[in-house]
């Protein structure tokens, strides 16, 4: 089995994502277009995974890799290989298959509740979660609901969480990728982001970690290992 994974920010971390596919002995393909690495022209790995990046899923002027990564996304999906976008990848996927993006108009930060639609109460990866479940978030940006996707989870702040295109094409906006060990290396690494999405919250994490980040790791990697499973090693 081999996976496609690719970075959009210097710090990127593949968390419980990477875990899953590690476990089941995956090869991994890392391409970092934001640091000048060209793209594939073509799915050349079983899957893809787009993680997430500080730029918008529009912001073509400073990162001109990403019309084409959408485009990269959108072959996958029509191979019929599992593609897996988060957060800023999500948004990606969400511009490849003709939704809206939206900017800076649903901040969410720390653990946040998300609930499943009932297309995600039956959907073959996010029926893996409880109706109701904490899982990590930072993002300012979302998206309108691509044409034709099935809509799995929605927050109060971001109702398209969660969306499916054709059988194994995910996109969430959540990083359940996050365990608390990346979240911990996120607030050593950007204090006085982190500062001014959430004030205080880095004295409130501790205690959000012993309680939500607990439950949000065991439902990460439950999610993360749904999706891989979806992989038919070529």
């Amino acid at each position: 089995m081999r996976a496609a994974i690719v970075e959009n920010t210097r710090v990127t971390h593949h968390g419980l994502v990477g875990v899953a596919l590690h476990e089941r002995g995956a090869l991994i393909d890392q391409h970092r277009p934001w640091a000048g690495q060209p793209l594939p022209d073509a799915p050349e790995a079983d899957a893809l995974v787009v993680f997430g990046g500080e730029q918008a899923a529009t912001d073509d002027h400073s990162h001109p890799y990403l019309p084409d990564l959408a485009r990269l996304m959108a072959a996958y999906t029509r191979a019929d290989k599992p593609v897996l976008g988060i957060c800023l990848g999500a948004q990606l996927l969400a511009r490849a298959y003709g939704a809206e993006n939206r900017l800076g108009v649903a901040p969410e930060f720390g653990w946040v509740d998300v609930s499943l639609t009932e297309a995600g109460r039956s959907d073959p990866v996010l029926a893996v979660l409880p109706e109701r479940f904490a899982i990590f978030q930072w993002h300012s940006d979302t998206f309108t609901l691509p044409p034709g996707a099935t809509h799995l989870a929605q927050s109060a702040t971001a109702a398209h969480q969660a969306f499916r295109i054709g059988r194994a094409t995910y996109g969430t906006q959540f990083h359940f990728e996050a365990n608390r060990a990346v979240v911990a290396d996120w607030l050593v690494r950007f204090p006085d982001l982190i500062e001014r999405m959430s004030p205080g919250w880095a004295l409130r994490h501790p205690g959000l970690a012993e309680t939500d980040g607990a439950l949000a790791d065991a439902h990460g990697l439950t999610l993360a290992r749904a999706w891989v499973d979806l992989i038919q090693a070529g």
